[in-house]
């Protein structure tokens, strides 16, 4: 069992009780393991009371960072959970390279054709994702396709919030506690523009370019051939210090940005929903 290194909120301290009890009675398990927070606490604690009957599931596409990806398999070996990478194929699909307002129910329904496979053909008898009680209340249609086939959100079950995850994973002693969210890449265009493995490699090639100068969050949003980036604003004066605007613009430009932005209300996530 993980050592609790610090001190919960009775709240809490009973829900991460009710969470363990829970998946201990499940007998199997297989995660939808993205390297999110969420989803790698609900791992934890899978293998922690599972061990060997959990398994940690990744969906692999153009739509996932290359750094993400790197970052769910240490984290996956860290936490000592087995961990597989399935290639996922929702780009081939209208449903989703058209980017339509419920986008994320056709990648979740191809991401959960794979993972119900996966745990009936390796014998694992249920799968979880890593849903929390804050993503109820956003738009959020790929949790529709989830429950769609048949998977459980123990953390929306048992009312986790976001900060209830990053409170028990700090509490744990997990290293990522604070890591960022990172939606997926596709989530940098605005419903109706055209999705294609090459602008996201646009996307993911600009926002590593940003990270690389030492900013802790970014987005690189995408209309058309227009870049806009989006820091947190008190970011933003180390981004004005930090970068040479004529070699950034240069940068985009030849990666096949025509003009690149900077939105000064800040990064929002979830700001294209609005």
């Amino acid at each position: 069992m993980f050592n609790q290194l610090e001190t919960l909120s009775d709240e809490q301290t009973e829900k991460l009780y009710t969470i363990r009890r829970y998946i201990k009675s499940l007998e199997s398990v297989c995660i939808a393991y993205s390297g999110g927070v969420d989803s790698t606490l609900v791992a934890s604690l899978a293998f922690e009371q599972l061990g060997s009957k959990a398994i940690a599931i990744t969906g692999i596409s153009p739509a996932l960072a290359n750094t993400l990806r790197v970052e769910a398999r240490n984290q996956a070996k860290w936490i000592g959970v087995k961990h597989l990478e399935i290639k996922t194929s929702e780009l081939d699909q209208s449903s989703y390279s058209e980017n339509p307002k419920d986008r994320c129910f056709a990648c979740k329904k191809e991401l959960h054709k794979h993972t119900t496979y996966l745990s009936q053909k390796l014998n694992y008898k249920i799968v979880l994702d890593g849903v929390n009680l804050d993503d109820l209340k956003d738009y959020r249609p790929g949790i529709q396709a989830s429950k769609q086939a048949g998977v459980i959100s123990p953390l929306a079950k048992f009312k986790l919030s976001k900060q209830d995850i990053r409170d028990i994973s700090r509490a744990l002693g997990f290293p990522w506690w604070d890591k960022p969210a990172q939606p997926c890449l596709s989530s940098r265009f605005p419903y109706g523009h055209e999705i294609t493995s090459e602008r996201l490699k646009m996307v993911e090639k600009a926002e590593k370019y940003l990270k690389e100068g030492g900013l802790s969050e970014v987005r690189v949003r995408c209309q058309g051939s227009t870049a806009r980036i989006e820091i947190p604003q008190d970011e933003l004066e180390h981004f004005f210090n930090k970068y040479n605007f004529r070699e950034l613009v240069q940068y985009f430009s030849n990666l096949g940005f025509n003009c690149t932005s900077l939105d000064l209300e800040g990064l929002i996530s979830g700001k294209l929903n609005r």
